[in-house]
């Protein structure tokens, strides 16, 4: 009896572990609006996501991140610019930190994968706003 329920607790416990990992997110996305190519990668145990390069008109010199609230970090070019970090599992998709810098807004990112899109919903405070990607080949 005790060795029944001693096999019952470790399958209840084992259980949790056994669900399913979120689809993978690596890769390179074309955002919405098809003015860039993200790419999302490992960054130590987590994942990032970083703007592989633009697919619009830019300035000479490059786009830079005008809008950050940063002032300092307003030179910077946005081709190359992390934009997703300390991505991790959570549930059927991903919960990290995200940033905008076409509105320059930092904001609480949730990605999930179904084939080959990828749906990302932000918000700031409780205001949000989803998109989805395209997976590139």
């Amino acid at each position: 009896m005790i060795h029944r329920f001693a096999l019952a607790l470790v399958a209840l416990i084992a259980v949790p572990s056994m669900a399913a990992a979120p689809a993978p997110i690596a890769g390179r996305w074309k955002t919405d609006d098809g003015k860039g190519i993200v790419v999302m990668a490992a960054c130590g145990n987590k994942m990032c996501g970083r703007v592989e390069r633009l697919l619009i008109k830019q300035p000479v010199g490059g786009q830079l991140d005008e809008r950050n609230p940063d002032k300092g970090k307003r030179g910077r070019k946005v081709t190359g610019l992390q934009i997703y970090w300390d991505l991790v599992p959570h549930g059927d998709g991903w919960k990290g930190e995200g940033y905008s810098p076409e509105d320059g807004r930092y904001y609480k990112a949730h990605l999930r994968v179904n084939g080959g899109k990828m749906t990302m919903k932000g918000c700031v405070s409780v205001f949000c706003r989803t998109v989805t990607w395209t997976k590139m080949s």
